[in-house]
């Protein structure tokens, strides 16, 4: 199986927060956000296993400015490491004042999603090609952080 760049599955989604997304003080509902952060980083698992995948964990999400109706609600995310079945991704999130274009970080998530076959069956990914510095570290701190999660849930690995 031929491998991948944390480049070939970036993806960027972009959405404008509407009234319904709110609260009735206007501001943009937690939940409406962790559906958007879920929804770019199952683009961005899609793009490198090729396969539908499934949330399997979200890991660190963490709010730090609210969003308000009219914002744009713009979401990176990225692949940082890749085991047999499963993908670590992160998600930044940013909301932008159409007016002034101002930026503001909203939030940041970890994600794992498992890629599964048109029966519901984990399937095999794709390797992840690294080519930078940066690309290695982020990959071992994911390795870091899967491997503490597994021992708190008794898991050996």
């Amino acid at each position: 199986m031929k491998g991948k760049t944390v480049a070939d599955s970036k993806a960027t989604l972009t959405v404008q927060m509407m009234p319904h997304h709110a609260n009735p003080i206007g501001f943009v509902h937690g939940g409406v956000i962790m559906e958007q952060i879920d929804d770019a980083a199952a683009v961005t698992a899609r793009r490198h296993s090729g396969f539908l995948a499934v949330t399997a964990c979200v890991d660190r999400l963490v709010f730090q400015e609210p969003v308000k109706v009219g914002e744009l609600l713009i979401l990176h995310a990225r692949l940082l490491r890749v085991g047999r079945t499963s993908m670590d991704i992160e998600v930044q999130v940013e909301s932008e004042e159409p007016r002034t274009g101002q930026i503001n970080q909203v939030a940041s998530a970890f994600v794992t999603f498992v890629a599964k076959d048109e029966n519901g069956a984990s399937v095999a990914v794709p390797p992840l090609i690294l080519k930078t510095k940066e690309e290695e570290e982020l990959c071992r701190m994911a390795a870091e952080r899967r491997r503490y999660y597994q021992q708190l849930n008794g898991k050996k690995k």
